[in-house]
């Protein structure tokens, strides 16, 4: 696995994380402030983790593709 693979698995594991524990958060946090919160910081973090994800898999490609070619 090359280091952008294990980067963005790890990346998808602690996103996992992230949401469970803002899934319980929710639990307790259900007012007017909580659903600001979420629209303003969570939804805006998993986008950008998406975004990362894609990234990184676009990054990968290129990487096996440079090393074939260079083999």
């Amino acid at each position: 696995m090359s280091s952008i693979a294990g980067n963005r698995s790890r990346l998808q594991a602690l996103t996992r994380e992230i949401l469970l524990q803002w899934e319980q958060t929710r639990g307790y946090w259900q007012d007017a402030k909580g659903a600001e919160f979420n629209h303003r910081y969570m939804e805006q973090l998993l986008l950008q983790i998406d975004r990362a994800i894609t990234a990184g898999e676009k990054m990968d490609k290129i990487v096996n593709k440079v090393r074939n070619d260079c083999e």
